[in-house]
């Protein structure tokens, strides 16, 4: 199994990325992935996006450190929320100790654990993103108004966790993608008639294997992009690809 990251700061932003991924193991065969994205409406939006994704972090290797001692073997799903759980309570204790204000604490979330012994895998989505696997494509969009985590902090973790239903279980995959919704921004500000079509870009980063053979494959894919089509992506993009078989 084979990960790609890529992280990019939009052209139409200038000061900071406001995105940012996690790609982190969890135990001897299992990742935890995610990506996350600042609301460019928030105050200081990039904290948001950040935070969240070092709280991810650091759970994670709690997690990693816990499977080498008592290699106990957890039920994907069970666990995913488990993280989620813990994910939780992380933020409001941060919220607390910091005295932030919820529009200090946007993002939107797409955070997933794989198997990387059966390919399984099991993913959550909290507000916007898009979930790509062996070429089906699955989009979350709540428009202008995504339900972002930071709202419901006052309340009880089983009283946010249980409505949701951008749930995604996967038996068997073998190219699958996660990514914030930069992936629908790249513009030919040259030459709009020159425009290449959205599910074109979608599937060339997200399903194409060219570049494969080397670790940095997306941002040669960006640059492919930009230097020979004359696209850049205008908002900032956080992509999470695995590969099982090449």
């Amino acid at each position: 199994m084979k990960v790609y990251t890529l992280l990019t700061i939009g052209d139409f932003h200038t000061n900071h990325c406001e995105d940012f991924l996690i790609n982190e193991k969890i135990g001897s065969h299992k990742k935890l992935i995610a990506v996350l994205d600042g609301c460019t409406m928030g105050k200081e939006s990039v904290f948001a996006a950040i935070l969240g994704g070092k709280l991810l972090r650091k759970i994670a290797k709690k997690y990693f450190y816990e499977e080498l001692v008592h290699q106990e073997s957890k039920i994907l799903k069970e666990e995913l929320k488990q993280i989620l759980q813990e994910f939780f309570s992380e933020l409001k204790l941060a919220k607390n100790q910091l005295q932030l204000e919820i529009n200090e604490m946007l993002c939107t979330l797409i955070i997933g654990l794989i198997d990387e012994s059966t390919s399984k895998a099991e993913f959550l989505t909290v507000g916007d993103g898009l979930i790509y696997f062996d070429g089906e494509l699955t989009e979350y969009d709540q428009g202008d108004q995504p339900d972002y985590l930071a709202y419901h902090l006052d309340k009880d973790f089983e009283s946010w966790y249980d409505p949701q239903k951008q749930i995604l279980s996967l038996s068997c995959c073998s190219d699958l993608s996660i990514c914030t919704n930069g992936v629908f921004t790249f513009k030919n500000l040259r030459d709009l008639s020159k425009q290449i079509a959205e599910h074109e870009i979608v599937h060339y980063l997200l399903n194409d294997h060219s570049y494969a053979e080397f670790d940095t494959m997306l941002e040669q894919k960006l640059t492919f992009l930009r230097d020979v089509r004359d696209h850049v992506v205008t908002d900032d993009l956080a992509i999470v690809r695995v590969i099982n078989k090449l």
